[in-house]
């Protein structure tokens, strides 16, 4: 049921509730002053060190009261913008409050309108570029912030649509029954719960921003990102509504496709973004809608009807347009596409390199499209990238997070696996399970890299030990930083995923091909797994910070290195020693509803069959129920603080809470043979798509250069 007034507003009179929220603003803006400061020195220098991410500016005036304001107003640039593009104008919000309809004018002050969408892959406290922002225009701005911080700080009210505190009651009742025992655990229902969650957030963005690419779930409005939408959660989300059965939703999610959505647009969207979730679920919608015609049964798509090939024609049609990023003189793809020019761009920063995880992490859909369609060269132009990255010939596998489209040779040293560097490690053994394990070349890089990373990033925490990945920002001759962005999360999944090949672990040990480094594969990825659910429950709502940080030995321990045995369970009292081995900063303490740990406790539970991992995910989800739910059916938001109870609200719903985190709730409850791991494979985004035999016409054209033992080519 939905929360109608848990705070009693509605019976309080607007000067009280002026009063109440300007005495709470206060000694909230007091309380992040003093951490902000804290933290200021350190977090400037590690903003220029990583200096890669791309993010939208806010569309909402940010609050005036929160220190992080000014860090924001200079990082959320975006690596490829250009001034071609507009995005459509949003609804005005009439019921967004009293002061509503100040901040939406103010926020527009504040717009950039032609900017791309949030990256899935990037937290989003670096800096950004200040193309186009001649001085004048700087110092009216400043003006204009003063002046209206005046005025707001005159009403009292500090907090902004983004930034709500949330009810802290449960939207349900059943999130304080009676926990259940792990044999007593009804699984189907919990299941059940996971569609009830995707349904209210579903409904709440078909009732307020239907068609929008965005949804802003407290002020319940939505915006595109491109002046005639890209359908970026109507797309993104539609094969979870497949997988759910939920026809109805999924046939009003069809007729947008079918009669709104085009490409035919000048704009400028990301390579990557658009791919992962525009063409990989437009084709992941058609495998399932094709191979399981029972689960939410159209007659649309039934074989000879005209729109039996929507989802493939729409794929094909946008595919067409992506591919001209790969036009570079290396074969390398630009980080941008305007879609409507049919025109690669190179990023605007960086020196116009690319993320060598976005130009890695397009293989997998346009190998299953030109699979579909016998369109051999987007396999060869996806392939050829691979084949660019390997013969820089880097050390023990472990690549920097940039590379020049127009060279094809890699950019600076900075080598991890959380932002620009994570997808890279993952569509390697993702394209060796696609076609069959047809393609060695490809299990022979990810067994380097991993060896690579358990030489030079793998450490343990003081003084519990428990492990983690660190960075390397200077090369792998530089200090380990003990630094852990929740994107990192993902590797335990896809390591237990490379060790049995979607088998179970039980079924595969007995295979032939079952070895000790399979066992110590499978050790490492529950190790991982154990400390990115202390990510979790190191967080005062049981929610992971985008970026943790550990306290490690001088030096670093090795992998092999004899270490303390973290506790297996996580003890819940506030000064429990193994909170020692964990820190949050201040400027990290934000929740996108980020997928990556569901995800890897999914595969963890498929492969190892250990119950722990779908407890674990079942107190996950709740701890999402109880503290990202909005109020008045308005579905559920990403958190600017979750470290906090009640939290403090983004007012942000990501695309990537229905496509990911949600799917891999529902598949975590939901039977083994459910996209069998065996059969499918996976794509960074949560879209499915079938393994495949290349057959004749398709085959890997390339092969690696002769190297020396830690991976240097030799010349």
């Amino acid at each position: 049921m939905n929360v109608r007034d848990p705070f009693d507003l509605h019976r309080k009179s607007a000067l009280f509730v002026l009063r109440t929220a300007a005495s709470r603003a206060a000694v909230d803006f007091t309380e992040r002053a003093v951490e902000a400061g804290a933290n200021a020195i350190e977090k400037g220098r590690q903003a220029v060190d990583d200096l890669d991410m791309s993010f939208n500016i806010p569309k909402n005036v940010p609050s005036f009261g929160d220190p992080q304001r000014v860090v924001e107003d200079r990082i959320w640039g975006n690596t490829a913008v250009t001034a071609r593009g507009a995005r459509g104008s949003s609804q005005f919000n009439k019921n967004a409050g009293i002061l509503g309809g100040v901040q939406d004018r103010v926020g527009g002050l504040f717009e950039n309108k032609n900017t791309l969408p949030m990256y899935k892959d990037k937290p989003y406290a670096y800096p950004a570029s200040h193309r186009a922002r001649p001085i004048w225009r700087r110092k009216r701005v400043i003006a204009l912030v003063l002046l209206v911080v005046s005025l707001i700080y005159y009403f009292g009210a500090f907090g902004r649509h983004r930034d709500t505190e949330a009810s802290p009651r449960p939207v349900w009742s059943w999130l304080t029954a009676g926990t259940e025992s792990s044999k007593a655990a009804d699984w189907p229902k919990r299941r059940e719960r996971v569609v009830e969650a995707f349904k209210l957030s579903w409904d709440a963005y078909e009732r307020y921003a239907w068609g929008y690419d965005e949804f802003h779930p407290v002020s319940k409005k939505g915006q595109q990102m491109t002046p005639k939408g890209m359908g970026w959660i109507i797309v993104d989300a539609l094969d979870t509504m497949i997988l759910m059965n939920l026809t109805s939703r999924v046939t009003h999610a069809r007729e947008w496709i079918s009669n709104s959505l085009t490409y035919d647009q000048d704009q400028d969207v990301s390579t990557f973004e658009t791919t992962i979730r525009m063409l990989g679920g437009l084709l992941s919608a058609h495998y399932l809608s094709t191979e399981f015609p029972n689960l939410a049964p159209l007659a649309e798509d039934d074989p000879g009807t005209p729109g039996e090939d929507l989802y493939l024609e729409k794929a094909k049609d946008l595919a067409d347009r992506l591919v001209t990023a790969f036009d570079s003189a290396s074969g390398v793809p630009y980080a941008s596409v305007n879609i409507g020019k049919y025109e690669g761009l190179p990023a605007h920063d960086e020196g116009g390199a690319s993320s060598t995880a976005e130009a890695t992490t397009l293989q997998l859909e346009f190998k299953y499209l030109a699979k579909l369609t016998g369109e051999k060269y987007f396999w060869d132009k996806a392939e050829k990238v691979m084949e660019v990255v390997d013969n820089n010939g880097v050390e023990d596998g472990l690549v920097p997070i940039y590379i020049y489209a127009t060279e094809g040779t890699f950019r600076g040293h900075n080598i991890r696996l959380g932002s620009r560097g994570d997808s890279y490690y993952e569509y390697l053994i993702k394209q060796y399970l696609q076609t069959n394990k047809q393609e060695p070349v490809y299990l022979e890089m990810w067994d380097e890299s991993l060896q690579g990373v358990r030489k030079h990033l793998v450490t343990y925490t003081e003084p519990s030990g428990f492990t983690i990945i660190g960075e390397r920002p200077d090369g792998l001759q530089g200090p380990l930083s003990p630094k852990m962005d929740h994107l990192v999360c993902f590797m335990s999944g896809t390591i237990a995923l490379a060790a049995t090949g979607g088998l179970t672990e039980a079924e595969a040990k007995k295979q032939p091909t079952w070895s000790k480094k399979n066992e110590a594969d499978m050790q490492l990825a529950r190790e991982l797994t154990q400390t990115c659910w202390g990510m979790y429950k190191w967080m005062a709502t049981g929610l992971a910070a985008e970026i943790s940080y550990f306290n490690i030995a001088s030096p670093p321990l090795a992998e092999s290195a004899p270490h303390s045995t973290p506790p297996s369970e996580f003890d819940s009292d506030a000064n429990a020693q193994w909170r020692k081995d964990y820190s949050v900063h201040a400027m990290d303490v934000h929740n996108l509803q980020r997928p990556e740990t569901v995800e890897s406790l999914f595969y963890m539970w498929r492969i190892t069959g250990d119950v722990k991992y779908r407890e674990w995910g079942w107190e996950m989800f709740k701890s999402f129920m109880n503290h990202t739910a909005v109020e008045d059916g308005g579905g559920f938001s990403s958190l600017s603080n979750a470290n906090k109870v009640p939290p403090v609200m983004r007012d942000n719903m990501e695309s990537f809470w229905l496509a990911e985190t949600l799917k891999y709730f529902y598949l975590l409850f939901s039977p083994d043979d459910l996209l069998p791991l065996d059969k499918v494979v996976i794509n960074t985004e949560a879209h499915a798509f079938p393994r495949f035999d290349m057959g004749q016409l398709f085959s890997t054209g390339w092969k690696r250069k002769p190297r020396d033992a830690n991976g240097k080519i030799i010349k």
